[in-house]
């Protein structure tokens, strides 16, 4: 009785562990993503990698040129 108390006692604090892991993971991806976007918004240009910004305005620079 003693023993299967103290192994469903561990067990608990190990899913509370892992619970509190996973919730701790998803804060720092939730607070990496916040950072990344507020980056983004305050400063667009230097903050998107320039091969992508550029493709995209060379072909908006394009297709204005076709219409």
């Amino acid at each position: 009785s003693y023993m299967h108390n103290l192994s469903s006692s561990s067990f608990l604090t190990l899913e509370a562990k892992a619970a509190f892991i996973f919730v701790l993971i998803l804060f720092l991806v939730l607070g990496l993503l916040i950072v990344r976007c507020f980056r983004i918004l305050l400063d667009p240009y230097r903050s998107m990698p320039s091969s992508t910004w550029t493709d995209y305005m060379e072909k908006d620079t394009f297709d204005y040129r076709i219409a």
